[in-house]
């Protein structure tokens, strides 16, 4: 951030009035009151302080410069005298780019109590943005907190502060300051800066919190559904150590159903999933895919996906020769979970509607040994059907497994935003 000119005017308003007084003993420099006190120019100060003032009028800086400092060396100034020789101070420094001096003065100005309420806010801002340029953080985020916490900082300021305190090292201090800035975001009803988001989430990687950075990651996808924020979110949950291979395969769907799924290890893992744990269509659909994508780099891998794939095509040919006698028989079962896998089966040839009605049937039934497992399934081959309100419905109402719970809300995310 730069003293732009808008800035800059913030920074020169509270000395606005030098450029209109004539420094006559005993005139009022401005219109506000110190309480009883009036605000005048002593005798001794006027003839000094209007050369001063002529030298900043002619851009004479370091000549109006050397004239405050004698001023200022001068004895038996008021407070009054003070704020003016401060004000003037800062105005020059900020002209001559001594943006340091030009602080300290104008902080001294804002603290001698002569500026008026709408004067005090500007400033604050004005300082803060400042001390951000200077890189005094401390500082900046000293002032950035004056204005939130008084209501009159703006999403700028905001972001000043959160990266003053990035920007220092204290990476704590960023986590606190966005979390509270994203949390009354959200509970207003509005869009959390994409900036802010990112701030929190680097906090977190830097503080070594996984749970930290996946909850910022959650947060970046549901508001900013970008490719490379679900990747980073899918990937981390694929190195989750409480990863199973169901829990795994899960996740392999969510990262290809939003098309982040790129490395070629990725693809043999997820078909040898899919094989083991009876979808044997979804694994040649995503071989076919790898190779449709030419993921598959080098020939030796090719080669190996590729009688992987053979291998897929012909468990699916079997599985579909004998699909209409297990569905049979899975119909007569007394409870639901052969109906799920028969579910699970169809999912995987792409034949959504019908995935949706065995699936629902098995839920029906009961008895299903993973029923969090089979709600996943069925919201996403409603999903996949186009029946989006049904299956955010479903993915609501996977519980009991902290992991496909938290698979269960992403595919919530992404049906909403589908």
């Amino acid at each position: 951030m730069k003293v732009t000119p808008s800035l800059f005017a913030t920074l020169v308003l509270g000395v606005a009035v030098v450029g209109a007084t004539s420094f006559v003993p005993g005139r009022t420099a401005a219109a506000a009151d110190k309480k009883d006190e009036k605000q005048t120019v002593s005798k001794a100060l006027a003839k000094p302080l209007k050369a001063a003032q002529d030298a900043m009028q002619a851009k004479k800086y370091p000549d109006a410069l050397a004239k405050l400092k004698e001023v200022d060396a001068m004895p038996g100034k008021s407070p009054y005298d003070q704020h003016l020789i401060n004000e003037m101070l800062g105005f020059t420094y900020v002209r001559m780019q001594n943006y340091p001096d030009a602080s300290k003065a104008l902080e001294a100005g804002l603290n001698d109590g002569f500026l008026d309420q709408g004067e005090t806010t500007q400033r604050i801002k004005a300082l803060a943005q400042l001390n951000y340029q200077i890189k005094n953080y401390d500082k900046a985020i000293e002032f950035g907190n004056r204005a939130v916490k008084g209501g009159f900082a703006d999403d700028e300021m905001s972001t000043l502060v959160g990266q003053a305190y990035y920007l220092k090292g204290d990476w704590k201090g960023t986590l606190k300051f966005e979390e509270a800035a994203v949390d009354s975001e959200i509970k207003a009803g509005k869009t959390p800066k994409d900036q802010s988001l990112q701030l929190l989430l680097s906090s977190c990687v830097k503080l070594e919190d996984t749970d930290c950075s996946t909850r910022a990651l959650e947060k970046l996808v549901a508001y900013y559904p970008k490719p490379e924020y679900w990747q980073q979110l899918l990937y981390s949950l694929y190195q989750s150590p409480s990863q199973t291979d169901k829990s795994q395969l899960q996740t392999f769907r969510l990262m290809s159903e939003v098309d982040v799924l790129k490395r070629p290890e990725d693809y043999t893992e997820m078909a040898q999933l899919a094989i083991e744990q009876g979808s044997p269509g979804e694994a040649q659909h995503i071989l076919e895919k790898g190779f449709q994508k030419n993921v598959f780099a080098d020939q030796r891998t090719k080669d190996k996906n590729q009688r992987l794939l053979e291998s897929a095509k012909k468990a699916a040919a079997a599985d579909v020769a004998a699909l209409a006698k297990i569905e049979k028989d899975a119909d007569a079962a007394a409870t639901g979970d052969k109906d799920v896998g028969v579910g699970l089966a169809y999912l995987g040839y792409q034949q959504y509607d019908k995935a949706s009605d065995l699936l629902s049937k098995g839920l029906t039934k009961g008895g299903v040994r993973s029923e969090p497992e089979a709600r996943l399934l069925l919201g996403i081959a409603q999903l996949k059907a186009g029946h989006k309100d049904d299956a955010v419905k479903s993915f609501k109402a996977v519980k009991g497994d902290p992991t496909l719970e938290r698979l269960a809300n992403l595919w919530g995310l992404h049906a909403k935003q589908a």
